[in-house]
Protein backbone atom coordinates (compact mmCIF):
# COMPACT_ATOMS: atom_id res chain seq x y z
CA UNK A 1 0.00 0.00 0.00
CA UNK A 2 3.05 2.32 0.88
CA UNK A 3 0.96 5.21 2.54
CA UNK A 4 2.00 6.67 5.06
CA UNK A 5 0.54 9.21 7.93
CA UNK A 6 0.93 12.85 7.35
CA UNK A 7 0.05 14.02 10.95
CA UNK A 8 2.34 14.87 13.63
CA UNK A 9 2.19 13.24 17.09
CA UNK A 10 1.07 17.05 18.77
CA UNK A 11 -1.15 17.69 15.38
CA UNK A 12 -3.61 13.97 16.52
CA UNK A 13 -3.49 14.87 20.45
CA UNK A 14 -5.02 18.04 19.42
CA UNK A 15 -7.49 17.17 17.48
CA UNK A 16 -8.20 14.00 19.88
CA UNK A 17 -8.14 16.70 23.06
CA UNK A 18 -10.08 19.69 21.02
CA UNK A 19 -12.42 17.47 18.29
CA UNK A 20 -11.17 19.33 15.54
CA UNK A 21 -7.68 20.15 13.75
CA UNK A 22 -6.76 23.09 11.40
CA UNK A 23 -4.39 22.29 8.25
CA UNK A 24 -3.00 25.40 6.91
CA UNK A 25 -2.31 25.19 2.98
CA UNK A 26 -3.87 21.72 2.66
CA UNK A 27 -4.55 22.73 -0.99
CA UNK A 28 -3.09 24.33 -2.85
CA UNK A 29 -3.77 27.96 -5.12
CA UNK A 30 -3.86 25.41 -8.06
CA UNK A 31 -6.14 23.29 -6.58
CA UNK A 32 -8.54 25.95 -5.23
CA UNK A 33 -8.71 27.18 -8.68
CA UNK A 34 -9.49 24.41 -10.54
CA UNK A 35 -12.14 23.26 -8.11
CA UNK A 36 -13.82 27.12 -7.78
CA UNK A 37 -13.27 27.31 -12.14
CA UNK A 38 -14.76 24.19 -12.69
CA UNK A 39 -18.04 24.84 -9.95
CA UNK A 40 -18.67 28.26 -12.00
CA UNK A 41 -18.85 25.90 -15.71
CA UNK A 42 -20.98 23.46 -13.69
CA UNK A 43 -23.40 26.14 -11.85
CA UNK A 44 -23.34 27.90 -16.12
CA UNK A 45 -24.40 24.40 -17.02
CA UNK A 46 -27.37 23.54 -14.88
CA UNK A 47 -30.42 24.10 -15.81
CA UNK A 48 -32.22 25.70 -12.71
CA UNK A 49 -35.93 25.68 -13.74
CA UNK A 50 -35.35 22.00 -13.62
CA UNK A 51 -34.99 21.94 -9.63
CA UNK A 52 -36.21 24.05 -7.13
CA UNK A 53 -34.81 22.00 -4.17
CA UNK A 54 -34.29 24.22 -1.41
CA UNK A 55 -32.24 23.13 1.90
CA UNK A 56 -32.32 24.39 5.65
CA UNK A 57 -30.72 22.73 8.31
CA UNK A 58 -34.02 24.32 10.05
CA UNK A 59 -36.16 22.32 8.51
CA UNK A 60 -33.89 19.02 7.50
CA UNK A 61 -37.15 17.20 8.44
CA UNK A 62 -38.77 18.19 4.86
CA UNK A 63 -36.32 16.75 2.88
CA UNK A 64 -38.21 13.36 1.48
CA UNK A 65 -37.97 13.96 -2.07
CA UNK A 66 -36.03 11.39 -3.94
CA UNK A 67 -34.09 14.50 -5.43
CA UNK A 68 -32.60 14.84 -2.29
CA UNK A 69 -32.59 10.48 -1.64
CA UNK A 70 -31.01 10.79 -4.98
CA UNK A 71 -28.25 13.05 -4.79
CA UNK A 72 -26.15 10.86 -2.83
CA UNK A 73 -25.46 9.28 -6.24
CA UNK A 74 -25.82 12.03 -7.97
CA UNK A 75 -24.52 15.85 -8.60
CA UNK A 76 -27.47 17.69 -7.31
CA UNK A 77 -28.70 21.30 -6.60
CA UNK A 78 -29.65 22.91 -3.50
CA UNK A 79 -31.57 26.58 -3.31
CA UNK A 80 -31.02 28.98 -0.49
CA UNK A 81 -34.06 29.63 1.93
CA UNK A 82 -34.23 33.49 1.00
CA UNK A 83 -33.31 33.24 -2.62
CA UNK A 84 -36.82 33.28 -3.86
CA UNK A 85 -39.25 35.96 -3.86
CA UNK A 86 -43.10 35.16 -2.77
CA UNK A 87 -43.66 34.33 -6.54
CA UNK A 88 -41.55 31.57 -6.60
CA UNK A 89 -38.67 33.16 -8.47
CA UNK A 90 -35.06 33.31 -7.98
CA UNK A 91 -34.06 36.87 -6.70
CA UNK A 92 -31.40 37.10 -8.41
CA UNK A 93 -28.95 35.09 -10.42
CA UNK A 94 -28.55 31.51 -10.03
CA UNK A 95 -24.91 32.11 -9.34
CA UNK A 96 -26.01 33.95 -5.89
CA UNK A 97 -28.70 31.51 -5.30
CA UNK A 98 -27.75 28.44 -4.56
CA UNK A 99 -26.96 26.97 -1.06
CA UNK A 100 -24.84 23.88 -1.91
CA UNK A 101 -23.84 21.51 -4.66
CA UNK A 102 -23.92 17.53 -3.57
CA UNK A 103 -23.27 14.55 -2.68
CA UNK A 104 -21.11 13.04 -5.29
CA UNK A 105 -18.92 15.20 -6.92
CA UNK A 106 -15.95 13.39 -5.57
CA UNK A 107 -16.85 10.53 -7.70
CA UNK A 108 -18.74 12.14 -10.67
CA UNK A 109 -16.74 15.22 -11.05
CA UNK A 110 -12.69 14.36 -12.68
CA UNK A 111 -11.59 18.19 -10.56
CA UNK A 112 -13.15 17.04 -7.44
CA UNK A 113 -12.57 13.47 -7.72
CA UNK A 114 -8.67 14.16 -8.23
CA UNK A 115 -8.38 16.26 -4.79
CA UNK A 116 -10.87 13.78 -2.78
CA UNK A 117 -8.69 11.14 -4.22
CA UNK A 118 -5.16 12.57 -3.76
CA UNK A 119 -2.29 10.88 -2.10
CA UNK A 120 -2.76 13.73 0.99
CA UNK A 121 -6.24 12.79 1.42
CA UNK A 122 -5.38 8.80 2.17
CA UNK A 123 -2.33 9.95 4.43
CA UNK A 124 -4.51 12.08 6.15
CA UNK A 125 -7.18 9.60 6.75
CA UNK A 126 -4.54 6.70 7.51
CA UNK A 127 -3.30 9.36 10.39
CA UNK A 128 -6.68 9.04 11.86
CA UNK A 129 -6.65 5.34 11.74
CA UNK A 130 -8.63 4.37 8.81
CA UNK A 131 -8.38 0.61 7.55
CA UNK A 132 -10.82 1.06 4.74
CA UNK A 133 -12.02 4.92 4.20
CA UNK A 134 -14.57 5.72 1.84
CA UNK A 135 -16.24 9.33 1.07
CA UNK A 136 -19.91 8.76 1.32
CA UNK A 137 -20.54 12.27 0.79
CA UNK A 138 -19.37 15.75 -0.78
CA UNK A 139 -20.42 19.60 -0.88
CA UNK A 140 -19.41 22.34 -2.66
CA UNK A 141 -20.99 24.92 0.15
CA UNK A 142 -21.69 28.18 -1.09
CA UNK A 143 -22.53 31.19 1.52
CA UNK A 144 -23.94 33.50 -0.60
CA UNK A 145 -23.52 37.20 0.55
CA UNK A 146 -26.38 38.52 2.26
CA UNK A 147 -28.86 35.07 1.89
CA UNK A 148 -26.32 32.28 2.70
CA UNK A 149 -28.01 30.51 5.13
CA UNK A 150 -27.42 29.45 9.24
CA UNK A 151 -26.21 25.91 9.94
CA UNK A 152 -27.47 25.25 13.68
CA UNK A 153 -25.12 23.08 16.22
CA UNK A 154 -24.87 19.77 14.74
CA UNK A 155 -23.04 16.53 14.98
CA UNK A 156 -21.93 14.45 11.58
CA UNK A 157 -22.38 11.46 13.14
CA UNK A 158 -26.22 11.91 13.41
CA UNK A 159 -26.08 12.03 10.03
CA UNK A 160 -23.66 9.30 8.79
CA UNK A 161 -23.63 6.85 11.51
CA UNK A 162 -21.77 3.38 11.63
CA UNK A 163 -21.41 1.02 14.23
CA UNK A 164 -18.90 1.72 15.88
CA UNK A 165 -19.05 5.46 14.87
CA UNK A 166 -16.60 6.60 12.45
CA UNK A 167 -17.44 9.56 10.83
CA UNK A 168 -14.66 12.68 10.02
CA UNK A 169 -15.53 15.66 8.22
CA UNK A 170 -13.23 17.46 6.13
CA UNK A 171 -14.04 21.15 5.61
CA UNK A 172 -11.40 23.10 3.01
CA UNK A 173 -11.92 26.85 2.60
CA UNK A 174 -11.97 27.72 -0.88
CA UNK A 175 -12.22 31.43 0.18
CA UNK A 176 -11.24 33.17 3.16
CA UNK A 177 -13.59 31.89 6.01
CA UNK A 178 -13.74 34.52 8.46
CA UNK A 179 -16.10 35.91 11.40
CA UNK A 180 -17.98 38.09 9.33
CA UNK A 181 -18.66 36.17 6.19
CA UNK A 182 -19.97 32.71 8.65
CA UNK A 183 -17.22 30.48 9.16
CA UNK A 184 -17.50 27.34 11.36
CA UNK A 185 -17.85 28.01 15.23
CA UNK A 186 -17.30 24.83 17.49
CA UNK A 187 -17.00 23.69 20.92
CA UNK A 188 -13.95 22.06 21.68
CA UNK A 189 -14.07 18.91 23.48
CA UNK A 190 -17.70 18.72 22.74
CA UNK A 191 -17.10 15.51 21.05
CA UNK A 192 -15.85 13.52 24.24
CA UNK A 193 -19.65 14.02 25.30
CA UNK A 194 -20.76 11.27 22.81
CA UNK A 195 -23.44 11.40 19.95
CA UNK A 196 -26.73 13.46 21.38
CA UNK A 197 -29.25 12.52 18.56
CA UNK A 198 -29.67 10.46 15.50
CA UNK A 199 -30.96 11.61 11.78
CA UNK A 200 -33.25 8.52 10.94
CA UNK A 201 -34.77 7.80 7.26
CA UNK A 202 -38.07 5.33 7.46
CA UNK A 203 -40.89 4.93 5.94
CA UNK A 204 -42.77 8.17 7.05
CA UNK A 205 -39.46 10.54 5.74
CA UNK A 206 -36.83 11.47 7.93
CA UNK A 207 -36.96 12.88 11.64
CA UNK A 208 -34.65 13.38 14.28
CA UNK A 209 -35.01 10.77 16.98
CA UNK A 210 -34.62 13.34 20.22
CA UNK A 211 -33.98 16.85 20.58
CA UNK A 212 -30.67 18.64 20.53
CA UNK A 213 -29.43 20.02 23.53
CA UNK A 214 -29.10 23.43 23.88
CA UNK A 215 -25.85 24.94 23.08
CA UNK A 216 -24.49 27.79 25.31
CA UNK A 217 -22.88 30.73 22.82
CA UNK A 218 -19.98 31.38 24.86
CA UNK A 219 -18.55 27.92 24.33
CA UNK A 220 -18.17 28.04 20.71
CA UNK A 221 -15.06 29.05 19.12
CA UNK A 222 -14.57 30.53 15.80
CA UNK A 223 -12.40 28.60 13.55
CA UNK A 224 -11.11 31.29 11.06
CA UNK A 225 -9.63 29.26 7.98
CA UNK A 226 -7.60 31.06 4.68
CA UNK A 227 -8.32 29.98 1.50
CA UNK A 228 -6.85 26.37 0.80
CA UNK A 229 -6.98 25.77 4.43
CA UNK A 230 -8.59 22.50 6.48
CA UNK A 231 -10.57 21.67 9.33
CA UNK A 232 -10.89 17.75 10.45
CA UNK A 233 -13.43 17.66 12.11
CA UNK A 234 -14.60 14.79 14.64
CA UNK A 235 -17.78 12.95 14.00
CA UNK A 236 -19.41 13.80 17.29
CA UNK A 237 -17.88 17.53 17.61
CA UNK A 238 -20.54 19.93 18.30
CA UNK A 239 -20.82 22.87 15.53
CA UNK A 240 -22.30 25.28 13.69
CA UNK A 241 -22.06 28.90 11.64
CA UNK A 242 -24.28 31.35 11.37
CA UNK A 243 -26.11 33.86 8.13
CA UNK A 244 -23.54 35.13 5.94
CA UNK A 245 -24.93 38.40 6.21
CA UNK A 246 -22.08 40.62 4.60
CA UNK A 247 -21.19 41.20 0.63
CA UNK A 248 -19.00 38.40 0.49
CA UNK A 249 -19.74 34.75 -0.17
CA UNK A 250 -17.91 32.12 1.77
CA UNK A 251 -17.32 28.62 -0.99
CA UNK A 252 -16.19 25.89 1.04
CA UNK A 253 -15.55 22.14 -0.27
CA UNK A 254 -16.55 19.59 2.37
CA UNK A 255 -16.00 16.01 2.70
CA UNK A 256 -17.42 13.45 4.99
CA UNK A 257 -15.32 9.69 5.42
CA UNK A 258 -16.70 6.79 6.99
CA UNK A 259 -14.18 4.02 7.95
CA UNK A 260 -15.54 0.30 5.87
CA UNK A 261 -13.41 -2.09 8.23
CA UNK A 262 -14.84 -4.37 10.80
CA UNK A 263 -17.95 -0.86 10.78
CA UNK A 264 -21.42 -0.99 10.21
CA UNK A 265 -23.30 1.23 7.87
CA UNK A 266 -26.54 1.96 9.47
CA UNK A 267 -29.23 1.15 7.57
CA UNK A 268 -31.31 4.01 8.92
CA UNK A 269 -29.25 6.36 7.31
CA UNK A 270 -30.38 8.40 4.60
CA UNK A 271 -27.98 7.77 2.07
CA UNK A 272 -29.03 4.50 1.02
CA UNK A 273 -26.42 3.69 -2.18
CA UNK A 274 -27.40 1.61 -4.90
CA UNK A 275 -23.47 1.29 -5.67
CA UNK A 276 -20.40 0.78 -2.80
CA UNK A 277 -18.55 3.88 -2.89
CA UNK A 278 -14.86 3.09 -4.09
CA UNK A 279 -12.54 3.36 -0.85
CA UNK A 280 -9.52 5.76 -0.44
CA UNK A 281 -7.24 2.68 -0.01
CA UNK A 282 -7.54 -0.71 2.20
CA UNK A 283 -5.17 -1.42 3.91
Amino acid sequence: MGIVGNLSPDQLQSFHSQGFLVIESFAGPEEVDAMRKRMDRLLDEFDCSSSASIFSTKNQQKLTDNYFYESAEKVSYFFEEKAFNEEGNLKQSKQLSINKVGHALHEIDPVFKTFSYSGKMSSLMFSLGYKRPVIIQSMYIFKQPGIGGEVVPHQDNSFLYTEPQTCTGLWLALEDATIINGCIWAIPGSQKNGLVRRFIRDEEGVHFDLPFPSCDQKDFVPIELKAGSLVVIHGNLIHQSFENQSSKSRHAYSLHVVDTDGCKWAQENWIRRKVDPEPLYAS
